[in-house]
């Protein structure tokens, strides 16, 4: 594996910080810079198989969203916002792609005419139906690094990670992290 991207990456920059600053205790940098790596070529493994399919990470999203609802494969705008925590704006501008590429609808709510239904197609159907195979294939190989109880291991660690993050400075993660700046890259 190339240095510049292996695990050892982490471990190199906080040694690099004991020596040039010996007054500080760099061990955090270490498995935050782990998981921070993780989580970029995790990104970049499961975008290739939304790819494969036609999607982006945030069309696969809405898609599943739908999916997962049940039939009819059909919820407000704001249900989805909701689900997803998207601005208006972002929400909009990815249903309006959904629909020029087929995968959706948007029509009048049969309850209230001034409200709108966003509904899966039968080609979004079909879609999100077969990205989802190959999207948990591909999240079954990630993992296969671990046992079973690993996993479960490492799901538990980092549920407590979020919710420990979530009490952060007084919680209300979501409202801070849409109005933060965009994560660095470096550790």
């Amino acid at each position: 594996m190339d240095e510049a991207i292996g695990p050892e990456r982490a471990e190199r920059i906080a040694e690099q910080w004991r020596r040039e600053r010996p007054d500080i205790d760099p061990s955090p940098m270490v498995p935050l810079g782990r998981l921070s790596q993780a989580a970029q070529l995790l990104s970049e493994r499961l975008a290739a198989v939304f790819r494969d399919h036609g999607l982006g990470r945030g069309d696969f999203d809405v898609l599943a969203s739908l999916r997962r609802s049940g039939a009819p494969y059909a919820l407000t705008p704001t249900a989805l916002w909701s689900q997803l925590m998207l601005t208006s704006g972002t929400m909009t501008s990815r249903l309006d792609r959904l629909e020029k590429n087929g995968f959706i609808t948007r029509e009048p709510s049969p309850q209230d005419r001034r409200a709108v239904i966003v509904r899966l197609t039968d080609k979004g159907l079909a879609t999100v139906d077969a990205a989802v195979v190959d999207h948990v294939a591909n999240e079954r190989r990630i993992l296969s690094a671990f046992s079973p109880g690993e996993v479960e291991q490492l799901s538990e660690l980092l549920a407590r990670l979020i919710a420990a993050l979530g009490q952060a400075e007084g919680g209300a993660p979501a409202a801070k992290a849409r109005n933060a700046e965009p994560p660095s890259k470096s550790i």
